[in-house]
């Protein structure tokens, strides 16, 4: 009887621990599978989010040159057509994430900044110039210059930059869903993100 007894215990204990090690083990393989899954979200957003903007101006150029002791002029003067695409743009491959399985934690360490480009395209019209002062590289150069500025002012003082920001948190908030619903934690500058509305407030 006392045999049974103790075959039986044994027999207990030996079923105890393969459970045990069994079930840490489906433990880790889910850890690391989320793990991997999250790595992977995180790598997909890894691209280019573009905005784009168009735009158009009329410019004026003139130019006027005293020559033979002021006694002659020699003018020239153009209208230019500009019209650009400028897009605002953040380098997801730029972004810092650390991920730490055993705490389930995800630390976003930095976000990028955004960046302004534009692509300027002119057509110039009723073009004319004097024999003594004609158009040259330096003025070609001198109107691109002072177009391109103008429209980066208006990209400043328009909602494009915005709108980039909200395509950037529609993409972070694909990580926020994703590390919530496998019950691990999104850090931000050592605070815990709650909710979608910090998410949004992030670079705001």
């Amino acid at each position: 009887m006392n045999k049974f007894i103790v075959g039986f215990l044994a027999a207990l204990l030996v079923m105890g621990g393969i459970w045990f090690f069994a079930d840490r083990q489906d433990e880790r393989e889910e850890l690391n599978a989320n793990t991997a899954m999250i790595q992977q979200q995180i790598q997909q957003v890894g691209k280019l989010i573009v905005t784009e903007g168009y735009y158009s101006q009329v410019y004026t150029f003139k130019n006027s040159q005293k020559l033979f002791l002021s006694l002659v002029s020699a003018n020239k003067k153009a209208m230019i057509l500009a019209k650009a695409k400028a897009t605002v743009e953040y380098d997801l491959r730029q972004l810092e994430t650390k991920i730490d399985p055993e705490s389930k934690t995800v630390t976003i360490t930095k976000i990028p900044d955004p960046v302004v480009n534009i692509y300027p395209e002119f057509e110039y019209y009723d073009v004319t110039q004097d024999f003594l002062n004609p158009f040259e590289a330096k003025d070609y150069n001198k109107i691109k210059s002072s177009i391109t500025e103008q429209f980066r002012a208006k990209i400043e003082s328009s909602d494009l930059k915005n709108d980039a920001q909200e395509r950037l948190m529609s993409e972070l908030l694909n990580i926020y869903i994703l590390t919530k619903s496998l019950g691990w934690t999104l850090v931000y500058n050592e605070v815990v993100i709650e909710n979608e509305e910090q998410m949004e407030n992030l670079k705001k």
